[in-house]
């Protein structure tokens, strides 16, 4: 069996893309909204730096900083490590646990395409266990 690519796993993802004047609340809300846990930040079409859900809770909430006014630019990872889109999932988790992160901006000649994650390594198992959820909950609802 060959190795998943970094292409592959972020093949049709949306990529999420914000302005580092974007403030945290904003950001928040749009990784709510799309279900992911972090978000490229993007000055004048190239990357900027990343924000993730852990940014937000040790950067900003543990902090005591306004997320109302608080730019992403002022809590974002800048200088952050990317992965080229076809480099092996396993080469993204290597980088992941020698850098001591969680997410990984792919990129393709500069251009992004997605993030690949931590979870990403769950794959098809993840899927299927929150679909699972999914409609034990909606299950839940219907008979109450």
């Amino acid at each position: 069996m060959r190795s998943r690519t970094v292409r592959d796993v972020v093949k049709g993802q949306a990529v999420l893309e914000l302005a580092p004047t974007v403030t945290v609340r904003a950001a928040a809300g749009c990784m709510r909204d799309r279900k992911v846990g972090s978000v490229m930040v993007m000055k004048d079409g190239k990357l900027a730096g990343i924000f993730t859900e852990r940014d937000g809770l040790f950067r900003v909430l543990a902090d005591g900083l306004n997320p109302e006014t608080t730019s992403l630019a002022a809590v974002m990872t800048s200088g952050v490590a990317t992965i080229a889109a076809d480099a092996s999932l396993l080469d993204a988790l290597r980088m992941m646990h020698e850098g001591g992160f969680r997410h990984v901006p792919v990129m393709d000649d500069g251009v992004p395409l997605g993030i690949v994650s931590i979870r990403d390594a769950l794959g098809v198992e993840l899927d299927r266990f929150n679909r699972e959820l999914a409609d034990k909950k909606d299950l839940e609802e219907r008979l109450a």
